[in-house]
């Protein structure tokens, strides 16, 4: 157990599940990088090393480049965006976050906000806005002060190449979208580069191209209080894994856990669940898949299924605060 004033921070480690003979096959290419504050694993199927080499460092540089754009407080295009916001002030801004922002409140609104990129304040009041988030629970008015403000994705306006907000209090964290855009962004370019088959896993968040030899690529989900798996699942082509877990950043006060998904509805991080996987094909499947497991993860297990409906999520696997599992009928007929 940790004490008062140590941090855990870590990954949403989902482990690639593959004999050991796989991994001496000589058109199996793998790669490991870290970015996004977390580790990235790139597995390419079937194309010369050259190839996969070449498309797997495009796809990382892609992955850095976003990384630095999308930083929530180090100087980036969003630092930039969140300042003019504070300053009530226009600023230009480019096709690429307009897309971003725009599908960004399309989840927001679909989630009734509990899936909230502007409390990025809120995040940073708790301490979890830095590479090394401090350990003390902030003042109960800091927190009421952010809860009352209640920014929103509405909040924001986007017009003639310009985005503005009248909310001063809308400041922008995409920890959780980011990484599942860049999963979609990954399949992107294999595909420009004549990759049909691949697994990229970012933290736990994964989408797969094609498949691994005749095979589907398994992949073993993490157990948030276990070490080992879960759960073992097949994922096919187009599919996205994403995973929303209290055992990744958080700090213990006095015997409790506060982890970094923070529910906007009060002010505090949530308690009701230890993690919840969400499994999302189709159009954008990485961006939604790394967002939808967060309304659902802050719901909690009493509206989980209820959530999931909602926001058209088929497959979900969840533990709650106490340890009992829930599988959707869909998931559950393919996990084991």
């Amino acid at each position: 157990m940790l004490s008062k004033g140590i941090v855990k921070t870590g990954t949403y480690l989902v482990a690639l599940l593959m004999l050991s003979a796989c991994n001496k096959t000589p058109s199996l290419y793998q790669q490991q990088s870290y970015v996004f504050g977390t580790l990235v694993e790139v597995s390419v199927y079937g194309v010369p090393e050259v190839q996969a080499g070449a498309a797997t460092a495009a796809v990382l540089a892609r992955f850095d480049e976003l990384h630095r754009k999308l930083h929530a407080w180090q100087p980036s295009a969003l630092s930039r965006l969140n300042t003019a916001f504070a300053q009530g002030k226009k600023t230009p801004i480019d096709t690429e976050l307009v897309a971003l922002l725009t599908n960004a409140t399309a989840l927001s609104v679909q989630s009734d906000h509990v899936f909230n990129p502007t409390i990025g304040g809120l995040i940073a009041l708790w301490g979890f806005q830095s590479d090394t988030p401090r350990s003390t629970v902030p003042a109960p008015e800091a927190i009421e002060k952010w809860r009352i403000a209640a920014p929103r994705m509405t909040d924001i306006h986007i017009a003639d190449g310009q985005v503005w907000s009248e909310s001063p209090a809308v400041q922008l964290d995409l920890g959780g979208y980011a990484k599942g855009y860049a999963l979609d962004e990954a399949v992107r370019i294999f595909k420009a580069h004549g990759i049909r088959n691949a697994l990229v896993n970012i933290g736990g968040n994964l989408i797969a191209l094609g498949q691994h030899g005749t095979q589907p690529w398994r992949i073993g989900i993490q157990h948030p209080r276990q070490s080992g798996i879960l759960a073992a699942l097949a994922l096919h082509d187009g599919e996205a894994l994403g995973t929303s877990g209290d055992y990744q950043r958080f700090f213990e006060v006095g015997g409790k856990r506060y982890s970094h998904l923070i529910d906007p509805r009060t002010g505090y991080p949530a308690t009701g669940m230890q993690s919840v996987t969400v499994l999302v094909t189709g159009a954008n499947a990485g961006a939604r898949s790394d967002a939808l497991s967060k309304p659902l993860f802050i719901g909690g297990a009493a509206q989980l299924a209820d959530n999931a409906a909602r926001m058209g999520v088929t497959g979900y696997l969840a533990v709650d605060a106490s340890g009992k599992k829930h599988i959707s009928a869909t998931l559950a007929a393919r996990v084991r």
